[in-house]
């Protein structure tokens, strides 16, 4: 498997300078073409304004919307037009209650979508619901940049977040081709059952399964030392000087994630370097 169609969905050009210029360096990397979605998000949420307001409402929202798909267009055609990369854009206004439809549509036929974090100062929840879309409707791995990243992900020591769920395993699996040009994957095991099935050999099966690709892998067995598991794999990143992490996204529902919290969510706000992610 290669990445031959990436996929980056833009709602606000200047959040999303980071996540444009990772993959317009990913696909000049990988010789891929590069599709741009263009989103205008009409945040209309039909019902809760007063008598005869509603289409008023709409209209203006929709306006806005609309507004915002042109200039993010004209900021992408501005970033992109001198590239010598394969690349195409679409322009379309969404309703925000529709986005999951309209995002793995497209997601679908990606090989990997590339995409911001979505949680900072200014930024709309329709980030959070593109990315969910790609994950679970697109069914198609994301791979999230901090605000601060340039380049290509050229992941050179690679953090694999190991807990035997098949959301792990399926994350990496998309994530081969990156594993298998890094010089080391580290698969990080926090805690792992003292009765589960790898409990002889942590990690064990996997190795051997990314050893057979050519991955050069170890495993790192860590003990749940703070109380989320998020904060012991970020500072275990932090301590191996990791380029990348690669994990299986919302093993609990969204809807758990959403009101508890969870490993998924942590993750994409507190990384400092890119994310993959999976379902």
């Amino acid at each position: 498997m290669a990445y031959k169609s990436i996929l980056t969905i833009v709602t606000d050009a200047a959040a999303a300078k980071a996540q444009l210029d990772t993959a317009v360096a990913m696909a000049r990397r990988e010789d891929a073409h590069l599709d741009v979605l263009c989103m205008g998000v009409d945040r209309t949420q039909t019902g809760y304004y007063y008598a005869g307001a509603t289409a008023f409402v709409q209209q203006e929202t929709l306006d806005r919307a609309q507004d915002d798909a042109k200039e993010v267009e004209a900021a992408v055609r501005a970033r992109l037009g001198s590239e010598d990369i394969r690349w195409a854009s679409e322009t379309l206004v969404v309703q925000i209650g529709a986005i999951a439809t309209i995002v793995g549509m497209r997601a679908r036929f990606a090989d990997l979508v590339v995409m911001g974090r979505p949680y900072a100062k200014g930024r709309g929840q329709e980030l959070e619901a593109v990315i969910e879309s790609a994950l679970f409707e697109g069914q198609v791995p994301v791979l999230i940049v901090p605000d601060d990243y340039a380049g290509a992900v050229a992941a050179r020591r690679v953090v694999v977040a190991w807990n035997q769920s098949s959301e792990a395993l399926s994350a990496i699996r998309k994530a081969l081709p990156v594993l298998k040009a890094a010089d080391l994957v580290d698969i990080t095991v926090i805690d792992p059952p003292t009765h589960g099935p790898e409990r002889s050999d942590p990690g064990g099966q996997l190795s051997q399964m990314l050893s057979r690709h050519g991955v050069h892998a170890e495993v790192s067995v860590l003990a749940k030392t703070m109380p989320r598991v998020s904060d012991v794999l970020n500072r275990h990143i932090r301590d191996s000087n990791a380029d990348l992490v690669v994990m299986g996204a919302y093993g609990h529902s969204r809807f758990r994630e959403a009101i508890l919290g969870g490993a998924t969510r942590h993750m994409l706000e507190m990384a400092e370097v890119p994310v993959l992610m999976a379902h």
